[in-house]
């Protein structure tokens, strides 16, 4: 069984240790370093080659937002789980357009970080269930603001196929591969379902996907 590389990074030294404690509990995983700040994080994910790295939000030098931005940009195969005490839309939206494949909210990381760090291990997404609720009822206000029909309703079932596969964290060719198609069919697929739901980032398909509970 091929162990899961972690890198731990959060300012407090307690912290660290706790969540340290909690995936060595687990004899899939295995913690290859600790950050103390960003800029360490970002050195460190250099350093130890992980496959998913956990950044808190609010670190010295170099916030977790920031480094998860460049440990992405450097090696885009690492995973980024992101812990905050913040469970407004607009630091979600910040994680996810710097790359972020998971966030949790710090008083349930202890209980989701497992499950969190094996979904993101799998390409998936991953969200403490606080802000899945918090998402989903944002945009049922919205939508009822808007006195707007249900928009997932236009998709075609292969168009909700492909976002789901999207959504999780596939590529292009990877969903191409999945469902036998071509990849322009699939580049195809997407701008079309991307203008019926006007959506015009990855973040926001993200976004999108966990309102409509295409995934948790």
């Amino acid at each position: 069984m091929k162990q899961i590389r972690i890198l731990l990074a959060d300012d407090h030294n307690v912290v660290r240790r706790g969540l340290r404690l909690l995936l060595e509990s687990q004899p899939e995983f295995m913690v290859v370093g600790e950050a103390a700040d960003g800029r360490q994080a970002v050195e460190q994910a250099e350093a130890t080659s992980p496959d998913v790295v956990v950044l808190d939000v609010a670190m010295p030098n170099l916030s977790g937002i920031e480094a998860a931005q460049r440990i992405i940009a450097a090696r885009p195969q690492t995973a980024v789980v992101v812990l905050s005490m913040h469970s407004d839309e607009g630091y979600v939206l910040r994680a996810l357009k710097a790359g972020a494949k998971g966030y949790l909210l710090k008083d349930s990381a202890e209980g989701d970080l497992i499950d969190a760090i094996k979904a993101v291990g799998q390409g998936k997404t991953f969200f403490s269930s606080e802000i899945s609720k918090m998402l989903v009822e944002d945009y049922v206000r919205e939508i009822r603001a808007r006195g707007i029909e249900d928009s997932y309703e236009l998709l075609t079932t292969r168009e909700r196929e492909i976002l789901q596969l999207l959504a999780e964290g596939k590529s292009n060719k990877e969903v191409a591969g999945q469902l036998n198609l071509s990849l322009y069919t699939v580049e195809t697929h997407r701008r079309n379902l991307q203008d019926k739901l006007n959506l015009h980032s990855f973040a926001e398909l993200i976004l999108y996907a966990v309102r409509k509970r295409v995934i948790s």
